[in-house]
């Protein structure tokens, strides 16, 4: 049942990516379709500058209030008045 569900989510998510460039899972986060720009890299092996072509990527990006659920937000120390 539950892997019935999460096949058919996932096929939701990709065909919505395909289709509008974003999936939203509320509370969780987004599937976000990226366009890169060509640039030039190196070849870690031999130094030699290479041309990276562009490309489309999938990036998920996390919803603040999951990642403040799981790592939460540090309090800021206040500063200590300065000693005369």
């Amino acid at each position: 049942m539950s892997a019935a569900l999460l096949g058919a989510l996932a096929e939701t998510a990709i065909s919505e990516v395909k289709k509008n460039g974003v999936f939203v899972l509320p509370g969780i986060g987004r599937l976000v379709r990226v366009e890169r720009k060509a640039r030039m890299g190196r070849n870690p092996a031999t130094g030699e500058a290479i041309k990276i072509s562009a490309k489309k990527v999938v990036k998920f990006r996390i919803a603040k209030a999951a990642k403040e659920a799981i790592v939460p937000v540090k309090a800021k120390k206040a500063k200590a008045p300065a000693k005369v």
